[in-house]
């Protein structure tokens, strides 16, 4: 009970630093919005008729994914900054384990990265994105999934990085190019090997796929869009996500321990 409650106190505390930081607020939706309005707009015009499926509803599920997983990633960043404050080292020497407390810092990212995803969800409805009340549900455990993976991600990048400066600049190299690679705006069927192969070790690829798994069940574009089925993507993502937890989390402690 003792971990669990810490859990939630750490969770907490940076859902209500992201509720009182308007900038980041307003940073964090305005891309998906220009990516859903204005690509996936430009790519239906253009490539539509040609594809057989949406290319504005492909687009709304790719930067659904792919908001929940930056968003998680770069709010770990928070970490550093904690430690610069000397923050982490106060909880550290609390009689909780250290894998509850970085659990509880990825979880309050993900909650917040949830929030998120909620206005994402109006703005599908806005567009017409076929969005059944069914289909919604069917994303929330998706979207924990992803968010999960993002936040271990993020963890595992940043336990390299010993100031919150170098981690900005380092970070968008390395989540960024994924939105290529993962197919967040063009499928990746067909692709050339070197490209198949690069996109086989970006982690955004299968948490973009779960969530087109969900989406498009059902749905006769099903074949076109989705790579492989949810239970090998979901497997994957769990997979990944322990392996960056663990991995992240006793990185990060050595550090603090070394200072």
């Amino acid at each position: 009970m003792r971990e669990f409650n810490a859990i939630l106190t750490i969770a907490y505390r940076d859902l209500l630093k992201f509720a009182r930081d308007k900038a980041r607020i307003f940073g964090s939706l305005i891309l998906p919005v220009l990516f859903i309005g204005v690509l996936g707009g430009s790519l239906q015009a253009s490539l539509g008729s040609r594809t057989g499926f949406n290319f504005l509803t492909y687009t709304f599920t790719g930067v659904f994914a792919q908001t929940l997983f930056q968003s998680t990633a770069f709010g770990i960043i928070s970490l550093i900054e904690d430690r610069e404050n000397d923050f982490s080292q106060e909880i550290f020497i609390s009689p909780i384990s250290r894998f509850s407390i970085i659990f509880g810092k990825i979880f309050g990212e993900s909650l917040v990265a949830l929030a998120q995803a909620i206005v994402l969800v109006v703005i599908g409805l806005l567009i017409h994105v076929p969005l059944t009340f069914a289909g919604m549900v069917a994303l929330i455990p998706v979207a924990l999934f992803v968010c999960l993976l993002g936040g271990g991600f993020g963890l595992l990048l940043l336990s390299f990085f010993n100031s919150q400066r170098a981690a900005n600049q380092v970070l968008p190299f390395l989540i960024f190019p994924q939105f290529f690679l993962a197919g967040v705006f063009t499928p990746l069927k067909n692709q050339y090997i070197y490209i198949d192969l690069l996109s086989r070790i970006t982690p955004l690829r299968y948490a973009v796929d779960l969530v087109r798994d969900v989406f498009y069940t059902g749905q006769p574009e099903y074949s076109q869009v989705v790579l492989q089925g949810p239970f090998l993507n979901l497997s994957i993502i769990s997979v990944l996500f322990l392996i960056f937890l663990f991995v992240g989390t006793t990185i990060f402690v050595r550090n603090e321990r070394n200072r």
